[in-house]
């Protein structure tokens, strides 16, 4: 399945300070967490996904060069979305779009530089930021993983389930500050997203024009 999307729906940053834009044509990987589900991901300038009752992780390393940035932006569209769910809830968090920020500290980053997404999200060290586009909460909340062990990965909501286009930019230093006290360690690694297993119901969405500061 395909989604079509106009290409204005992507606005292109131009601060200097601004890396990017992170490449969704070369360098990702799905990561299935469950052996009959699967998302479909179109890799490209962007990244297009159709979830239909499913779940799983499109994912990538970030370069050396990036693991000290401290912001992001991106744009994103949802087509088709999921209801309103609690992301806060196991087994009935389903949401639209998630971007996962992958942080381990700086004096492991170096070992970890062949993990896949499983082993980091397996490392007791790891710290994982996901910013979410669905469930009900408001704009900012920060909700602790049903998943992992406790304090390991948070969600913070930027918009609840719905359709349209929105650009986003965070501040990572300041919100791993708020999720988990102290700074930030490496950023190295990136994820998206799409859970629509729990209500089977259908998300058309894509993501793009990631940049990271």
């Amino acid at each position: 399945m395909r989604i079509a999307l106009l290409s204005s729906v992507f606005v292109a940053a131009t601060t200097a300070a601004w890396a990017g834009p992170i490449s969704f044509s070369e360098g990702w990987r799905e990561q299935r967490l469950s052996l009959f589900s699967s998302n479909d991901y179109v890799f490209g300038s962007n990244l297009s996904m159709v979830s239909e009752g499913s779940v799983s992780i499109a994912w990538t390393r970030v370069g050396e060069e990036d693991w000290t940035r401290t912001g992001a932006s991106w744009s994103w569209t949802v087509e088709q979305s999921v209801p309103m769910t609690s992301l806060a809830q196991k087994g009935g968090d389903d949401r639209n779009v998630s971007l996962y920020f992958v942080f381990v500290p700086e004096r492991i980053a170096p070992d970890l530089k062949g993990a896949n997404i499983r082993s980091l999200l397996g490392n007791e060290d790891v710290r994982v930021i996901q910013y979410a586009w669905g469930g009900n909460h408001s704009k900012g909340q920060i909700i602790q993983s049903p998943y992992g062990p406790p304090g390991q990965g948070v969600t913070i909501a930027l918009r609840q389930a719905g359709t349209g286009s929105h650009n986003e930019r965070v501040d990572l230093a300041a919100d791993y500050a708020r999720a988990f006290g102290g700074e930030k360690g490496a950023l190295v690694g990136l994820a998206v997203s799409g859970d629509s297993d729990d209500t089977d119901s259908v998300i058309r969405a894509a993501i793009g024009n990631l940049r990271l500061q």
